[in-house]
């Protein structure tokens, strides 16, 4: 295990200094029970069961027994360093045990859509995986996790909680480039009925009990751009052409879904004011971190409500 993040000593440092001395930290080994595994520290881990597969994880300083767990999905740029070392002192303020996947392109070319049949690697079945040795290593409660994902791990973040309502208590879509809509009648990865763009075996889509799942989308007023955004005439008749006008579109389609069954609607978007399409940006002066775990806990007794006011941000219903 290789150490990323420099014990903390105080919550009081900024996230972008914590990132940077995680940056220099040197390498350390780490023992493999819940009473030993250092605590305080970003850890590499390579997967008992599969020594191809990473992780990162971070354990609190009061230990992870019964500890939530919190998902960090990083996005196309593999960035799952900046993610983990920027979120740590988020699980230490709030007590959870953090875990970031990493999923190499060369395996997890299709991670942000699950991984379908002949497109690699299945990255839900992997981060299931992860979770069950995570549990063994911290006595975290496994039963539910909190997920969060940013672009790319956005749409694998909210795939997943759609696929596998039951596994999750939260999640946090951070600027996802493109979304399944809850449609039955269009095929996957656009919607949920079947078609040539590749099976989840196993999967069985249903919209009572996703719909059920509480999922803020956040993103910025600023993310217009057309980077790394999936055009063609599909998605872009389906959702819009900018991150900020599929966002919107997409909360108010699962909203309508929920209605349309009477269900209450649990998914909301958040707008941010000036924050374009860059982690770092939204981390550092959109209070990503704040607003997510504000997001994910509220409701939570195991954490203690955050002091800090968030900026203003306009809530789309």
């Amino acid at each position: 295990m290789l150490l990323l993040g420099a014990a903390l000593t105080s919550l009081s440092g900024t996230p972008a200094s914590f990132l940077d001395s995680a940056r220099a930290a040197p390498a350390v080994r780490g023992a493999e029970s819940a009473a030993l595994l250092p605590r305080q520290q970003v850890l590499r881990r390579t997967l008992r069961a599969d020594p191809s597969q990473e992780y990162l994880l971070y354990v609190p300083g009061d230990g992870g027994r019964g500890a939530p767990i919190f998902v960090d999905t990083h996005g196309i740029s593999r960035n799952v360093e900046e993610h983990a070392a920027l979120f740590a002192p988020y699980a230490e303020k709030h007590h959870v045990v953090l875990v970031a996947p990493c999923f190499p392109e060369e395996e997890f070319a299709d991670y942000q859509r699950l991984g379908r049949e002949g497109h690699g690697r299945r990255a839900d079945l992997a981060l299931e995986a992860i979770l069950a040795e995570v549990g063994v290593l911290t006595d975290a409660s496994t039963t539910k996790f909190y997920l969060f994902g940013f672009s790319g791990g956005a749409q694998f973040a909210h795939r997943f909680a759609m696929a596998h309502p039951d596994r999750v208590a939260g999640a946090a879509i951070g600027a996802a480039g493109w979304y399944t809509f809850p449609d039955s009648g269009t095929p996957y990865p656009y919607g949920l009925g079947p078609g040539p763009g590749g099976e989840l075996r196993g999967v069985r889509f249903e919209p009572a009990k996703f719909l059920r799942v509480p999922m803020t989308v956040f993103v910025g007023t600023a993310d217009t751009g057309s980077k790394n955004v999936r055009r063609n005439e599909t998605v872009d008749r389906q959702q819009g052409v900018t991150r900020l006008e599929r966002a919107q579109r997409w909360t108010a389609a699962m909203r309508r879904a929920a209605e349309a069954r009477g269900l209450e609607p649990l998914v909301t978007c958040e707008t941010v004011a000036g924050i374009g399409h860059s982690f770092r940006q939204f981390m550092q002066e959109g209070a990503l971190g704040d607003r997510v775990f504000d997001g994910l806990f509220r409701a939570s007794r195991a954490v203690k409500p955050r002091s800090q006011a968030l900026a203003p941000a306009e809530a789309v219903r």
